[in-house]
């Protein structure tokens, strides 16, 4: 019997796509994109075109396994399910009898994007009373930074910019992380002929798609909209009516601009004065430019700031009045679609947990005495090879008295270290509901085969742990059936105010398109957006610098095609293709200034490619420097490379003091000369060694208390 349903892509990715896939048998045997997704009708990633692939891997982990070697071997044994569930839970009893339940540590994060299964381990950590995970490991300082100055004000959705007449795509790889975005910016662009400015620490794969190129040194970004705000406040080009009606405190930030000249920033990001100035002109002349805004300007000891910065510029010349005008990048949504409090039940947690963050986990496993952490439980993440400081979080997982469960899906570099695995399942094996964090989607995904072997839901999983335990609330007898008909017999007003058609497209297992968020209703306390924010670590919009180091070179991370952090590691087909890919060497398109602008000197790369469903890489013309699953690279300025005796292509020895990683070169002129990036996520396994993580430290940012991994920087050398 052959079936074709809707499901949902769970993974990290603003989209949330809407898939079809066929199920013959039992098995999945295809996937395509759903033509009636609201966002994924066009296309969707290569990844997800073979999601089979994975699903029906053979390296997919079955059973429960027991450690029988040392720790990180990779020695396991399989066990029952009842025999896991009994060694876990028993160990559990005795740590907190011992040394009470916050020693027991859970670790999530974007394994699967949705609401239940990523979130429904909070609920029994709450009963239990464990530490309390932090989970700011992306792009909370953006949220923070965007939030300081709108509030809950929601910003563009993507599909809002087709009335947009000048897009700045700020920090962002859209051919990486907005797949969809781009699709419909290049279809419209050769429609139309709108201008596309990229502004990044280096020319990534979406310049190919640009007019313009604007590098800007790693964690400036905020020195330069403070800059293009100068030129619009100083030449008359801004809207003081939106400014002084909407903005609250703009006359002393307007006081504090003076000193932010294009001449100042030009020290500070490394771009001239006059490209400065020139920006700030093609952005006045827009009636209704967009900023698309990215991650990595976040992930800086200044990143809320850099994100206020950006937000405020946005503003200056009203363009948020306008439809297609203002911001697109951080939250589209103005008001709630679930009520997570049903699935996390807060309630169950009797007092306040000690708060962990997820970034500062590898230095957590180092604590002792009463704040020691003697359990660890990882689902949906990947620490050793997604959280800074690699070569601390193995010490800590090296721990013989830290008690390591991973319930996983393959052997990762962290579940190595577990004392006992458990098998997950994917997203077509399970119930779940997914909110579109890009986009003003929602949708419900149903289970349609069930998993291979002994593999179970999170949801699953935690109901037999609750069991264990001895934990009677009602919520853990509840099945994954259960929960989402739970969620969705009590909307918020948001799904409640649809109407009954549409709610039925959920409940049968499908996506729905939400209102826009009114961009002209500021939801603030003060109804205004805010050029002070007194709740803020520095309550003006101002300048912050990034901090010195004696390593020479910003390290950069810069994301991959072929895989969502970790995810897809499983597959050879993609990881062969990693490293050495044309889509990152812009220099045939672009002619280049010796002030590190570039200008399209060739033709535009026209929708071709998107309109059979496929992206950049698939095309089988470009050449792929191919290595067993790729190699681990690094992109240099070659003025860099030749003052260190190092030439394209080969071996490096990165360094700093967390640690090092070592590289294979690959030149470019489309970066400055003080920065490198490192492209995509590796596994210790293919890269032989440590990886980038290895060279990241635990800092948090000024707001959000998210990453750093982009603040910290290397000195690199040739390997002998």
């Amino acid at each position: 019997m052959v079936r074709e349903c809707k499901t949902i892509c769970p993974y990290d990715c603003p989209s949330s796509c809407g898939l079809i896939v066929k199920v013959e048998n039992g098995k999945i045997t295809s996937v395509t994109n759903d033509p009636a997704h609201p966002v994924s009708k066009n296309v969707i990633c290569k990844k997800m075109r073979n999601y089979e692939r994975s699903i029906h891997s053979e390296k997919r982990i079955l059973t429960p396994l027991k450690r029988i070697g040392k720790k990180g071997s990779g020695e396991f044994a399989p066990i029952s399910w009842a025999e896991a569930v009994d060694t876990i839970t028993g160990r559990w009893k005795t740590i907190c009898a011992e040394y009470g339940a916050q020693a027991v540590l859970p670790c999530v994060y974007s394994g699967v994007m949705s609401d239940i299964q990523r979130n429904c381990g909070d609920a029994f950590f709450n009963r239990m009373g464990a530490s309390v995970l932090v989970k700011t490991l992306c792009s909370s300082a953006k949220g923070a930074g965007y939030k300081s100055v709108m509030g809950t004000t929601g910003c563009l959705d993507p599909r809002e910019l087709k009335d947009s007449d000048l897009y700045l795509v700020w920090g962002s790889d859209l051919t990486a992380t907005r797949l969809q975005t781009l699709s419909d910016l290049v279809r419209m662009r050769k429609q139309t002929g709108k201008h596309m400015i990229l502004i990044d620490t280096y020319a990534n794969p979406t310049a190919r798609y640009c007019d313009e190129v604007v590098l800007v040194r790693p964690g400036s970004d905020g020195a330069l909209a403070l800059a293009m705000m100068h030129v619009l406040a100083s030449e008359g080009l801004s809207d003081e009516a939106w400014l002084s009606g909407h903005g609250a405190g703009y006359e002393e930030f307007l006081k504090n601009l003076d000193q932010y000249t294009p001449e100042w920033a030009e020290e500070i990001t490394g771009v001239w004065a006059e490209t400065i100035r020139t920006l700030a002109y093609v952005y006045a002349q827009a009636n209704a430019p967009a900023i698309i805004l990215g991650s990595g300007n976040s992930r800086h000891k200044n990143g809320g700031m850099n994100v206020r910065l950006i937000t405020l510029l946005s503003h200056f010349t009203g363009a948020w009045k306008k439809p297609g005008g203002g911001l697109c990048g951080c939250t589209p949504v103005s008001g709630a679609y679930v009520d997570m409090s049903r699935i996390a039940r807060p309630e169950f947690r009797e007092k306040p947990g000690r708060r962990i963050n997820i970034n500062q986990i590898a230095s957590a496993l180092a604590l002792t005495g009463e704040d020691v952490v003697k359990s660890l439980y990882v689902y949906g993440c990947n620490p050793v090879n997604s959280v800074s400081n690699q070569n601390r979080m193995i010490k800590g997982l090296m721990r013989e008295d830290l008690f390591t469960v991973v319930h996983e899906r393959f052997m990762t570099d962290t579940a190595k270290y577990a004392d006992i695995i458990l098998p997950a399942t994917f997203s077509v094996e399970q119930n779940d509901i997914y909110r579109a964090y890009g986009y003003c989607t929602l949708g419900a995904g149903k289970k349609l085969i069930d998993p291979p072997g002994e593999c179970k839901s999170n949801w699953d999983t935690f109901c037999l742990l609750a069991k264990g335990m001895g934990y009677t609330e009602d919520y853990f007898s509840m099945t994954e059936d259960d929960i989402l008909e739970d969620i969705l017999n009590h909307p918020t007003p948001a799904v409640a105010a649809l109407p009954e058609e549409t709610r039925a497209i959920l409940r049968d297992g499908g996506s729905v398109s939400m209102p826009f968020a009114d961009h002209t209703d500021i939801r603030t306390p003060e109804k205004k957006f805010r050029f002070i924010d007194a709740d803020a670590p520095v309550p003006l919009a101002s300048y912050v610098p990034t901090e010195e180091s004696m390593y020479p070179l910003h390290l950069v991370a810069a994301p991959g095609i072929e895989s969502v952090n970790t995810i897809f590691h499983d597959r050879d087909d993609l990881m062969e293709k990693r490293g050495g890919e044309k889509g990152n060497e812009t220099a045939s398109d672009f002619k280049h200034a010796e002030n590190y602008e570039w200008k399209r000197s060739g033709e535009k790369v026209d929708d071709t490619l998107y309109e059979s469903g496929t992206n950049p890489s698939d095309n089988p013309d470009e050449p792929i420097l191919k290595k067993a699953r790729g190699v681990m690279e690094m992109l240099i300025h070659p003025d860099t490379a030749a003052v260190r005796g190092i030439g394209n292509g080969d071996p490096i020895r990165a360094e700093n003091e967390y640690g090092h990683a070592e590289f294979v070169v690959r030149l470019t002129e489309e970066i400055l000369p003080d920065t490198v990036v490192a492209v995509g996520v590796w596994s210790m396994q293919d890269a032989e060694g440590p990886t980038f993580e290895a060279l990241c430290g635990e800092a948090l940012s000024d707001m959000g208390e998210a990453t750093t991994l982009n603040e910290n920087r290397v000195e690199v050398t040739a390997e002998v």
